[in-house]
């Protein structure tokens, strides 16, 4: 093990760890990342909530490239990275996550006390009635309304979107609440532009202040969404420790910092922390 792994080996192994996680951890699972060593350049600016919310070719825009893009979030499963996170919350070692990333894959590999700060891709809810309902049920009644739009999909985004020509987008019909009828449906998670809800934040700090450990992965921290938890750690004396392929806006902070790969570097520090019972955990 090199210096700086042993070292963060030391740091988890005592426990009070809190999880900071972005995009970085979920590409191995088939998530492309914008910021990452293999990220993808942005052809088109992301969807702000005030183009969503008042312009209806921008929300026929959104959701018809992303009706097409779904699929590859639907089937992405947890990989190495995520079921070594739970596997160490299952050792007791760590207290809580928070994720940057909307795919939902720490709770589909078991970890609890998972605050998703931007949402999940995978439900949908009614700006005017306030009802939820699943995407895959959403994505059943978009495929009825557009059959054999599908076939035209080209590669996705990171955000789970993809490009498509206006002509093509010109002739996606969107669909309405199914429960009030008229309302308008946004996915489940946080736009640019829109504000994480208050209380999520408060419950993020909360965990932050009361944690021995943040330990940041896959994250270029670039956005202040997620960079303010580790500033606010580093100011209240709690440790900072990152794992990110490349340097961070955070680097400054830290205890220590790992540059690896996370499928592989995560599952060797569960190796080395947890105790033999529940090695074989997570997922």
């Amino acid at each position: 093990m090199s210096e700086r792994v042993q070292r963060l080996a030391e740091l988890v192994s005592s426990g009070g760890v809190v999880v900071l996680s972005g995009a970085g951890l979920s590409t191995e699972s088939g998530i492309p990342d914008y910021r990452g060593p293999n990220g993808v350049a942005r052809r088109h600016t992301p969807m702000t909530y005030q183009s969503f919310v008042r312009d209806a070719r921008a929300r026929q825009r959104y959701w018809a490239r992303s009706h097409v893009g779904w699929r590859t979030i639907a089937r992405a499963a947890p990989n190495d990275g995520h079921r070594a996170v739970t596997r160490l919350q299952r050792a007791g070692l760590v207290d809580g996550i928070i994720t940057q990333n909307v795919d939902g894959l720490h709770t589909v590999a078991g970890a609890r006390q998972v605050v998703e700060l931007h949402g999940r891709l995978d439900q949908v809810r009614c700006l005017d009635c306030g009802a939820g309902t699943s995407r895959e049920e959403l994505h059943g009644r978009l495929a009825g309304a557009n059959a054999g739009f599908a076939a035209r999909a080209v590669a996705v985004n990171p955000d789970g979107d993809v490009d498509l020509d206006d002509d093509v987008v010109a002739g996606f019909r969107v669909v309405d609440c199914a429960v009030c009828g008229t309302g308008m449906l946004k996915p489940d998670v946080v736009f640019f532009g829109e504000t994480v809800p208050a209380d999520r934040v408060a419950r993020c700090f909360a965990m932050v202040a009361a944690a021995r450990l943040l330990l940041v992965l896959g994250s270029s921290l670039t956005v202040l969404s997620g960079r303010r938890f580790v500033s606010r750690a580093a100011r209240d004396g709690v440790a900072v420790a990152i794992v990110n392929q490349g340097p961070t806006r955070g680097d400054a902070y830290a205890s220590v910092t790992v540059d690896a790969p996370l499928g592989v570097l995560l599952p060797a520090l569960a190796d080395r922390t947890c105790p033999v019972d529940v090695r074989g955990a997570g997922g």
